[in-house]
């Protein structure tokens, strides 16, 4: 994943809750949900399809979602990609570290100030 202006560190921690978060909407294909976080995010979190697929074949193997090969209208084999049950489990922990985490952040910026 390439994230603009932003340090190895927090690339690692945001790819996997930008993947659960656009799964959360329902099944995509891998093209798909790269082309989504980039839209979304306005270009500031990118993946390649090299970095993408490892994280996928990852996150299933964690049980947090799951593919099925499906045929496109074109005839086209594609793995689709759903959100499981433990993978929202893990979406909703993961959102409220990343709020505590940008919260006590923002709380440091204020005492910078004062």
């Amino acid at each position: 994943m390439r994230l603009k202006g932003l340090t190895p560190a927090i690339k690692r921690g945001s790819a996997e809750v930008a993947i659960l978060s656009v799964l959360a909407d329902g099944r995509l294909h891998g093209y798909e949900i790269a082309r989504r976080i980039e839209k979304t995010t306005e270009g500031v979190l990118s993946f390649t399809l090299a970095s993408l697929y490892p994280m996928l074949y990852v996150m299933e193997r964690r049980g947090w979602i799951a593919g099925r090969w499906e045929t496109a209208p074109s005839g086209r084999r594609r793995r689709c990609y759903r959100l499981t049950h433990s993978g929202r489990r893990q979406l909703v922990s993961a959102t409220e570290e990343w709020k505590a985490f940008f919260g006590a952040l923002h709380r440091l910026r204020g005492v910078a100030h004062a």
